[in-house]
């Protein structure tokens, strides 16, 4: 094997495929753990102050951070493909 073929930084073979695998896991998780954090958030926030629509604008909040994570990862993925 020569060292001209190897490119640093992107695993070949099944550790490349482990590294797709947890990226795409990501994706899966992103948007409900942001929504849910953002909830969170709006609900102690809603709590301490007697209000009751934070939690709502929280959750929104939260779907924006998924989606820019979403964004960055599959942009990220994209990038290696090219």
């Amino acid at each position: 094997m020569s060292e001209e073929n190897r490119t640093p930084g992107k695993p070949k073979g099944v550790l490349g495929d482990l590294v797709k695998a947890e990226s795409f896991i990501q994706l899966a998780f992103a948007l409900p753990i942001g929504c849910l954090v953002g909830w969170l958030l709006g609900h102690w926030i809603d709590t301490k102050l007697g209000t009751h629509w934070i939690g709502v604008v929280g959750i929104l909040v939260g779907a924006a951070g998924g989606f820019i994570q979403i964004y960055t990862v599959a942009s990220r993925y994209m990038k290696r493909n090219n």
